[in-house]
């Protein structure tokens, strides 16, 4: 029955967690599932929450609650990708309250979103919560942390219908609030076992005060890996993008200061190969899908042991390799939750700026809405704009826009050929993103 959709993934078998899930999830039955970022979690509770859907119903019958907006898309993304059939739509803070309200007025089967617009849809009585008999709440002890409770508590005594819950983490829960309604749940603990984890631990240490040199160098030695670079709060990221900007290092920027839409772009553009260094707050560890992250760098060290595995999580993942550098000033100590680090690690003095990366993300004015699909966007280059298969890359398609990573030596001639070109009969503005 799964084959076909796992295949739309890319996927070619599943792990043995999401295997163990598909047996044991059903009906009337309360799960809680702890595994490490990274290791398949969304496609664990898709599958088995997929088996539990009526076609033969009309409304919602199943609801996932996220603490974040990032999650909530790409858990929509990922459910879309499976074409399987059912429909699925997405509620979160920073989206158009209209838009929602009008994919509510035929509901689909699966609603997916944050607890502040979920909670919120279900006081204007915008659909009827009466047929949703599963719950799934991802990543549930972040939304603790982040006081998603009230809202949580809200929605769930709103579900009078509700018959199963399952509850993901990536971290062990001492306790599960009341409110879930969770009794007697079967624990699958996944965090038990690190023997396929291949990370290693390197230190760095500034000469004085200043660590900006060391990761400047840290960088130019790591070339064009991919590099996701942690700090502690949003100015000091803010702070070192302006500071790398200067040294000539081209690099993106992610935290919860900045506007919905220039983070969307600033993953797309991630993940796409426009850059391969990311600087961002731990916003960026937990949920979001980063794949191939070889390097996780951090400038500032997070003040738990929670908060380091969660960004390490980020690297070493599905039993692939990865390094964690810890960068520290000359009176920093690595803290007693560290183990295994190596070094002061030596850099060279002097390492050129990375090579330009191979891809530019192009913008266009056009998106899901607009009946606009990747094949669309990617016909569209090689038909119009005369590109080679090889030479587009990762296509992304949001609601009222669409991201195209091309080669980078194109893109002048390519936005020169391409104007004043329609698609689909549509005018559309095509640019480079960011």
């Amino acid at each position: 029955m799964y084959t076909s959709f796992i295949r739309q993934l890319g996927i070619r078998e599943l792990n043995e967690m999401q295997l163990k899930m598909l047996g044991l999830a059903r009906p009337g039955t309360d799960l809680v599932l702890i595994s490490k970022t990274g290791s398949g979690k969304t496609l664990a509770f898709l599958l088995p929450l997929l088996g539990m859907l009526n076609p033969e119903f009309s409304g919602p019958q199943a609801m996932i609650i996220t603490p974040s907006r990032e999650l909530a898309l790409q858990i929509e993304s990922v459910f879309r990708k499976m074409q399987t059939g059912f429909r699925i739509t997405a509620l979160y803070g920073g989206h158009a309250v209209k838009i929602e309200r009008n994919n509510l007025n035929e509901p689909p089967p699966l609603l997916v979103g944050t607890p502040g617009r979920i909670a919120d849809h279900l006081r204007r009585e915008h659909f009827d919560p009466s047929g949703i008999s599963t719950l799934v709440l991802d990543e549930f002890d972040k939304s603790l942390e982040l006081g998603f409770e009230k809202e949580m508590a809200f929605i769930i005594g709103k579900l009078a219908g509700l018959k199963t819950r399952i509850l993901t983490s990536a971290t062990r829960m001492e306790d599960i609030p009341a409110f879930t309604g969770t009794e007697n749940p079967v624990f699958l603990d996944y965090t038990l076992d690190d023997g396929q984890i291949k990370l290693d631990v390197n230190l760095l240490k500034a000469e004085g005060n200043d660590k900006l040199d060391v990761l400047f160098r840290l960088i130019c030695s790591l070339g064009n890996d991919p590099a996701l670079i942690f700090c502690n709060h949003r100015e000091a990221v803010e702070r070192i993008s302006a500071l790398l900007g200067l040294r000539g290092v081209i690099h993106g920027i992610y935290h919860g200061g900045m506007e919905q839409e220039a983070r969307e772009l600033a993953l797309v553009r991630f993940r796409n190969g426009t850059h391969h260094t990311l600087i961002t707050t731990d916003l960026a560890s937990r949920g979001l899908d980063i794949p191939e992250i070889r390097h996780v760098v951090h400038y500032q060290m997070p003040a738990s042991e929670t908060v380091w595995l969660h960004r390490n999580g980020r690297t070493a993942r599905m039993q692939a390799a990865g390094t964690a550098w810890i960068v520290l000033a000359a009176e920093e100590e690595v803290p007693a939750f560290v183990a295994g680090a190596s070094g002061p690690v030596l850099l060279p003095e002097e390492a050129g700026l990375p090579d330009f990366p191979e891809y530019e993300t192009l913008y266009f004015s056009l998106g899901k809405k607009d009946k606009i699909s990747r094949g669309d966007i990617a016909g569209f280059l090689m038909r119009q704009g005369g590109l080679k298969a090889d030479e587009v890359g990762q296509i992304s398609v949001a609601d009222h826009a669409s991201y195209a990573a091309v080669k980078r030596h194109l893109c002048r001639k390519l936005l020169a050929d391409l104007k004043g070109k329609s698609l689909k009969k549509r005018q559309l503005k095509i640019e480079i993103a960011g």
